[in-house]
């Protein structure tokens, strides 16, 4: 940090298995990469490249080993991994995994249809060569799935093997948790933090509302995903306490009381 401040929470630090803020990189280019890298790379743990992107993505392996260096575990969006399933082509993913030096991947299923007990299958064979995370949740607005499927699945995935398991809403913050105005879905979170240990979920908050919800619940170590890379510092002070939304959530009582704006 860059001076003293008193009541700040601690934050957990890189490599940490808890408090982790994860990136989505939908096409930065190289120079952008390095940016982010010198901008705010202290404080981002994941960097998914997003969905498809790759495939297009100039100077892909020169950005893995840019992002590989600042201590980043970067992995392939899990609708690649679906495109690839889709199309038969298990192996061949695999071997682009091995090929461009990825040690962590994603298993999903927010566009395709897979039987459960195949996607474990997929984690389980995955998590043999490198650590897997898997997202739970549908990217399609009106597919309902009930709290005890949820929390079921999730339970499931990490028994296959799955280090995290992701909690959808898509870069949009509009599906799986989260109604279509954006608002999370409370019952929702709340039967599957009784369920699942917070520490194993990643929670998808591109939104900053998204993410001050989530932070209030949880705390400033609760796992954060789909930031986008404009963010992170941003993210960062609300974690700490250092934005207006949260600026009170660390003081204690006895200081808040007088310094609480009111209205006349």
């Amino acid at each position: 940090m860059n001076y003293r401040l008193s009541h700040i929470p601690a934050r957990t630090r890189k490599p940490r298995e808890e408090g982790l803020t994860m990136v989505m990189d939908k096409g930065l280019s190289l120079r952008q990469a390095e940016d982010l890298v010198e901008g705010c790379g202290h404080l981002v743990d994941m960097l998914k490249l997003g969905f498809g992107s790759s495939y297009v993505m100039p100077k892909l392996k020169e950005k893995i080993a840019l992002y590989h260096k600042a201590d980043m575990r970067v992995y392939l969006g899990g609708t690649l991994f679906e495109a690839f399933v889709a199309r038969g082509q298990f192996k061949d993913y695999v071997k682009l995994i091995e090929d461009l030096g990825l040690n962590f991947a994603e298993v999903s299923d927010g566009s395709i249809n897979i039987p459960h007990k195949e996607k474990c299958e997929y984690i389980n064979k995955l998590a043999r060569k490198v650590t897997v995370l898997s997202e739970v949740g549908s990217k399609e607005e009106g597919i309902l799935i009930s709290p005890a499927r949820w929390v079921r699945m999730m339970q499931d995935e990490l028994k296959a093997g799955s280090w995290k398991v992701i909690a959808e809403a898509r870069e949009s913050g509009t599906v799986g948790i989260y109604r279509p105005n954006g608002h999370a879905h409370t019952t929702l979170v709340n039967k599957i933090i009784a369920k699942v240990p917070n520490k194993d979920i990643i929670w998808e908050a591109p939104r900053k509302p998204q993410q001050v919800w989530f932070i209030q619940l949880m705390g400033p170590n609760v796992n954060l995903g789909n930031i986008a890379p404009d963010e992170v510092i941003a993210l960062e002070t609300l974690r700490l306490g250092l934005r207006g939304d949260t600026f009170f959530d660390h003081l204690p009582e006895s200081m808040s009381e007088k310094l609480r704006q009111t209205k006349e």
